[in-house]
């Protein structure tokens, strides 16, 4: 058994990897607004280690007017496969722009005019005006390198907690706790 939480994150998204159907980097994302009304929403993870939990969207839609609102959120892997959970809990950051740059360049073509062409989160009349604005990004690119939007990128959430969660018969669940102590972990065990 694992007293690194890292290690155990590992061990278990390596096994939902193998074992969950679709999408095992999927996970919750919840924001607050600056009034106090939560949200949650899922994305996709796309880096990890002791440093945070990386994802990446639209820095002008509503998650990310959160996130600049009250820097702090909470994560939620569930893989019905394994039958586990993880909860991770921290303040969030963005991830630098060269960091941004990489993984930008590492999308399809077609997902990197759909990050120009959205306005994520906003109003859209009918679909038809989404997909004509897709159409005039892939004129405007026309076969050419697609830059980052300036208005795109990462975000990483620095743990303060993680939390896993294994089922177990007759809802006797499993959960231990990890919570940031200095530059380690408390480690502690919570009643199902």
């Amino acid at each position: 058994m694992s007293t690194d939480p890292f290690a155990l994150f590992d061990a278990w998204y390596a096994e939902a990897r193998t074992t969950e159907i679709n999408d095992s980097n999927a996970m919750a994302l919840a924001t607050v607004d600056a009034a106090g009304q939560p949200s949650v929403r899922m994305v996709l993870l796309k880096g990890h280690g002791p440093d945070g939990f990386v994802f990446y969207t639209n820095r002008e839609g509503r998650k990310a007017a959160d996130l600049a609102a009250m820097p702090k959120a909470a994560l939620l892997f569930h893989w019905k496969s394994v039958r586990r959970q993880i909860r991770i809990e921290g303040a969030v950051s963005h991830v630098s722009d060269a960091e941004s740059d990489a993984y930008f360049a590492s999308r399809s073509r077609d997902s990197q005019l759909g990050a120009w062409a959205s306005d994520q989160s906003r109003p859209l009349p009918d679909r038809a005006t989404f997909e004509a604005r897709y159409a005039e990004m892939r004129a405007r690119f026309d076969g050419g390198p697609v830059p980052r939007p300036p208005h795109w990128g990462g975000y990483r959430v620095a743990p303060e907690r993680l939390e896993f969660w294994q089922d177990r018969e007759h809802r006797l669940h499993e959960r231990r706790v990890f919570t940031r102590a200095g530059d380690g972990w408390r480690e502690g065990l919570l009643y199902p």
